[in-house]
């Protein structure tokens, strides 16, 4: 198997086991508010109290609609598309340069 096949299956593999995370009454890595390092610190981060707050467009992976596995997977979807884009649009870059 060649190496851009098995990295294919290593992507497609994390793409679904995404939803794992709805198993667990714990919140995922780094996606802590502040009353989560108020409770584990005693006071919160000069940074995260500063931090810039934004409204994401998927806000904790649900659509309207749709049950929240669904959410998950769309939300991985997207995520490994725009990162598969910036790669494609360096590799073309890096084509039209040499």
């Amino acid at each position: 198997m060649n190496k851009k096949r098995r990295l294919w299956m290593l992507l497609g593999a994390a793409v679904l086991l995404t939803p794992l995370g709805l198993l667990t009454d714990a919140s995922a890595w780094g996606e802590w508010e502040e009353s989560y390092y108020q409770k584990a610190l005693g006071y919160i981060p000069h940074g995260i109290k500063n931090a810039l707050h934004w409204h994401a467009p998927l806000p904790d992976y649900a659509l309207h609609g749709f049950s929240s596995v669904a959410g998950y997977y769309l939300s991985a979807l997207v995520g490994v598309a725009a990162i598969y884009g910036v790669f494609w649009l360096m590799s073309r870059s890096r084509k039209r340069d040499a």
